[in-house]
């Protein structure tokens, strides 16, 4: 697709890395809507990207997502493609997860985005793009990391059928999956302390990966270990 002049709605733009794809396709031309749960961090990333409109909302709530994309695409006068960026994490042995832990995961990290691109996708118009950010981890469960691992790789699977399912409409499915990046994410932890983990990626690295995704209708951005790098395919 087209970034200039497209107009995307960014969900989990208050995060460090949805905001750094906002801001990436806002200098990529893109006409964004942001939204997020923090009402501060959303108000102060608007007016830095030009006063772009902005939703507060928690993916976990259905209707507060519903009424959110159709504010996006009122505000841009429809929606070309919708990011979505929003994520927590939880660390420890599979057998000692805390039930209550594991459906927030599941519900931030699955639920919510299915249920936010369902609301979007009646507002995308044809030809347009969904993108999702699950991890590395939806193809290599990690030790002590297994909640997450599972959410990702639920959150994968389904990508890989809504793909399938769109093609008539000519929407591209977008499903990121980056090695740890550095975020900060692992420090707000639901619980637990995280395993030993590489190095993070840049972030401005996963948001170059996702504009080239997006231009070229790529179905996944992957970690190619030999080169240590992001790739498309």
């Amino acid at each position: 697709m087209e970034l200039q002049g497209a107009r995307v709605w960014v969900v989990g733009a208050t995060g460090v890395l949805g905001g750094a794809l906002a801001r990436g396709l806002v200098d990529a031309g893109a006409r964004v809507a942001v939204a997020g749960r923090d009402p501060d961090r959303l108000a102060a990333l608007a007016a830095d990207l030009g006063g772009v409109p902005a939703q507060g909302l928690d993916v976990v709530d259905v209707e507060s997502g519903r009424a959110a994309a159709r504010e996006a695409a009122q505000a841009l006068g429809g929606l070309d493609a919708v990011v979505v960026a929003s994520g927590v994490v939880a660390f420890g042995p599979a057998a000692d997860a805390d039930d209550a832990v594991v459906e927030e995961v599941f519900a931030v990290n699955t639920l919510g985005p299915m249920s936010l691109v369902r609301s979007a996708l009646p507002l995308l118009a044809d030809g347009g793009a969904v993108v999702l950010l699950s991890a590395v981890v939806a193809d290599a469960p990690t030790l002590h990391m297994a909640e997450y691992s599972a959410s990702k790789a639920a959150l994968s699977s389904w990508a890989s059928v809504l793909r399938r399912e769109l093609r008539p409409r000519r929407l591209a499915v977008l499903d990121v999956k980056p090695p740890h990046v550095e975020t900060g994410l692992v420090d707000r932890a639901l619980a637990g302390s995280p395993p030993k983990l590489p190095a993070g990626l840049d972030r401005h690295a996963v948001v170059d990966a996702v504009l080239a995704g997006m231009r070229t209708g790529a179905k996944e951005v992957v970690l190619d270990p030999r080169a240590g790098a992001l790739v498309l395919r």
